[in-house]
């Protein structure tokens, strides 16, 4: 299995609107990305850091899990534009990517 992750950084200043991210646009990264072979949506919302009352290093890890790097590569070619643009929607930070080999 392949994975974009997806991470989310998180300061004492950044936005996140996790309404819109769960109503509006993981339901747009499926309907986009499962016709390519998206076989599913992991999602981890940061609450803290390791240190007692810190702040979490990520607002937001999502894992999109695909069967393979061409069907990734295929559906982020096709719909990449119009998911990245609508992250100004509900966060002002840039996320980091990661693709990865499920083991």
């Amino acid at each position: 299995m392949i994975r974009l992750t997806v991470l989310y950084p998180k300061t004492e200043t950044s936005q996140f609107d996790l309404d819109y991210y769960l109503d509006k646009h993981i339901p747009l990264v499926r309907e986009r990305l499962t016709p390519f072979g998206l076989v599913g949506v992991d999602m981890q919302e940061g609450l803290a850091g390791g240190a007692p009352d810190s702040l979490p290093l990520y607002a937001m890890i999502t894992g999109l899990i695909f069967n393979t790097t061409d069907e990734l590569e295929t559906g982020m070619g096709t719909h990449g534009p119009e998911l990245l643009g609508d992250i100004p929607n509900f966060t002002d930070v840039q996320p980091v990517t990661q693709v990865c080999r499920t083991l």
